[in-house]
């Protein structure tokens, strides 16, 4: 179903790199068959010389040896031209997720700059496989050619040794010798090479035809006598002739009168596809980029449970309540988020596609990293952090204004307002979309569903016995508390005995604890003694009192008292397991 007759495969290779390294200039040296979209047919990046938008073309060989079995004659590459200007960086996460194989350009006289170093982070969270163009091997000298292409090489291998496209074929090429002013007819180097070798690393992509359809538009436009014309790319399902479709940006739903793939009618398309789809009655210029979908397959969403992974390169910390630029399918917001892990003691099943509401999971001050689990380990205890490491992390994230996007999809955190020439990288995080909250009022409706607790540890001291089987505490209230709230919690002393909290006893804070099985002899003594202290250093002096009480501490018996406080419990409540 791939394409009219079923013969021809059709492959996505993303075409990333910093801006003016040739991304264009390859792309259409590579390509005989240009889309709508192709080759910045955006004015404004015609002016400026840079691509501003996903551009598509395509170029089709007879299929090669090793994919001969799979019944396809033909193999269409599909070129997606992705923006390397940095500020673009959004456009090429929404392309991300079509993308079968990727080739990262580079300028073989500057070699890996900031934007190259992205675009590669992008590429190990959204691809598998790559291929590196060292281009514009015109630029030099020509007796030292050979030695710089060969520098350049081993420099990247070695970029790439600690990447999941360590071993990743390179190839150097000139896509358009003597620049941007050279004229039209100038031959490229090394283009039957990369045709081959692009041959070579081809392989049949997974693609499911099921599930709702959707497709990513990347041009809008109307032939007269026809209709409008909404070309792109199906990430996901299928569509056939007279389906409906839905604009969900406008609230609008249409029938598919025709389709096209590349200038030739087809009856129907899947995930994968270069796609034409043409309706009536829609003017174009309400849509120039966005999302077609099946019918009500697509949510609005104020927040989010995402599972979530810290991207390496990224240089800051990521801290619950700070905010980051969320890309979610098509759109970027600014976003707040929370993190949170099960508790040490549970490790979750190997699971990403789904969230388990019945679960408490433990608050996070900060996404944890080994580093951080290390330094809070070692001011304990000296151990190594690693088995504090929770074996999955999730954030949730609120959105400052609603976003529409499909079920499962990727989601990227950046801080894209960082100086695009500071030389670090800009995206901070990666996870999927497991729930999207699409009530307005989630804060009440949905946030006390969601189980994250934080431990709170209070600590005071025992002020003197009052009988057997209760003492009288101090210093773990203010003198406001309302000591009511803590009756019946249970309390640890440093000597040993469990207790719980029976009321407060008096004005000041202090309050009286039950100790169910009666206080230990020694206990007893320590407590006596350094009340008998404490009285008899008052009546030498009032003012030594601190002073006697700092040399007897030694003989101070503590109070603990532990519990949980849900952070969503409109009720706060304390609870003890």
């Amino acid at each position: 179903m791939a394409s009219a007759e079923g013969e021809t495969l059709n492959f996505n290779v993303g075409v990333l790199g910093h801006i003016d390294s040739g991304k264009t200039s390859l792309a259409k040296a590579l390509s005989t068959t240009s889309s709508t979209a192709a080759f910045d047919k955006n004015p404004q990046s015609r002016e400026r010389g840079i691509t501003l938008d996903l551009g598509f073309s395509s170029f089709t060989v007879p299929v090669p040896e090793h994919l001969t079995h799979t019944g396809y004659c033909r193999l269409q590459f599909t070129l997606v031209d992705c923006p390397g200007h940095a500020s673009l960086i959004r456009t090429i996460i929404g392309g991300a997720q079509i993308i079968d194989l990727m080739m990262l350009v580079i300028d073989v006289t500057k070699g890996m700059q900031t934007q190259s170093a992205e675009c590669l982070v992008i590429g190990q969270i959204a691809c598998n496989k790559m291929v590196v163009i060292l281009n514009k091997i015109d630029l030099l000298p020509e007796n030292k050619r050979q030695a710089a292409i060969e520098r350049m090489t081993k420099k990247m291998q070695k970029t790439l040794e600690s990447t999941k496209f360590h071993g990743s074929p390179i190839i150097s090429v000139a896509a358009k010798p003597g620049g941007p002013e050279a004229p039209e007819s100038a031959t490229a180097q090394g283009i039957s090479e990369l045709i081959e070798l692009l041959k070579s690393q081809a392989y049949l992509p997974r693609r499911d035809p099921s599930g709702p359809f959707l497709m990513a538009v990347d041009h809008c436009f109307s032939i007269k006598g026809q209709g409008t014309v909404m070309t792109g790319t199906v990430l996901s399902g299928s569509v056939s002739l007279n389906d409906n479709v839905e604009i969900p940006a406008l609230k609008v739903t249409k029938k598919v009168k025709s389709m096209q793939m590349f200038h030739r009618p087809v009856n129907g398309a899947m995930q994968g596809d270069r796609l034409g789809i043409c309706v009536t009655q829609f003017d174009p210029k309400l849509l120039e980029r966005g999302l077609v979908c099946t019918p009500e397959s697509l949510h609005t969403i104020h927040a989010a449970i995402i599972s979530v992974n810290k991207i390496q390169y990224f240089k800051g910390s990521l801290n619950t309540k700070a905010k980051f630029h969320i890309t979610v399918g098509h759109e970027t917001v600014m976003g707040k988020v929370m993190f949170f892990s099960l508790p040490p003691h549970l490790n979750p099943e190997e699971s990403t596609d789904g969230f388990d509401f019945s679960k408490e999971y433990s608050y996070q001050d900060s996404y944890l990293t080994k580093e951080s689990t290390n330094s809070e380990q070692d001011k304990v205890d000296g151990q190594h952090g690693c088995d504090l490491l929770p074996k999955q992390q999730w954030a949730l994230l609120e959105f400052e204004k609603p976003v529409t996007c499909p079920k499962l999809c990727l989601v990227i955190g950046s801080k894209l307002d960082t100086d695009i020439h500071s030389n670090t990288c800009r995206l901070a995080f990666h996870g999927v979309l497991l729930v999207g909250v699409e009530d307005k009022n989630y804060a009440e409706t949905f946030l006390p569903k969601l189980k994250v607790f934080k431990m709170k540890h209070k600590e005071g001291q025992v002020e003197r016995v009052n009988d057997d089987y209760s003492v009288i505490g101090r210093s773990l209230f203010k003198k406001e508390t309302n000591i009511q709230l803590f009756v019946g919690l249970k309390v640890k002393l440093s000597s040993g005995e469990d207790g719980a909290i029976e009321g407060s006893f008096g004005q000041s804070g202090k309050f009286k604890i039950r100790i169910p099985n009666g206080l230990k002899p020694e206990t007893k003594q320590i407590l006596n003694s350094s009340s008998k202290k404490k009285s008899k250093a008052k009546k030498e002096d009032g003012d030594n009192q601190k002073e006697e009480e700092a040399r007897s501490d030694g003989q101070v018996v503590l109070i603990t008292l532990g519990f949980k406080r849900y952070v969503f419990d409109p009720q706060k409540k304390m609870t003890q397991s």
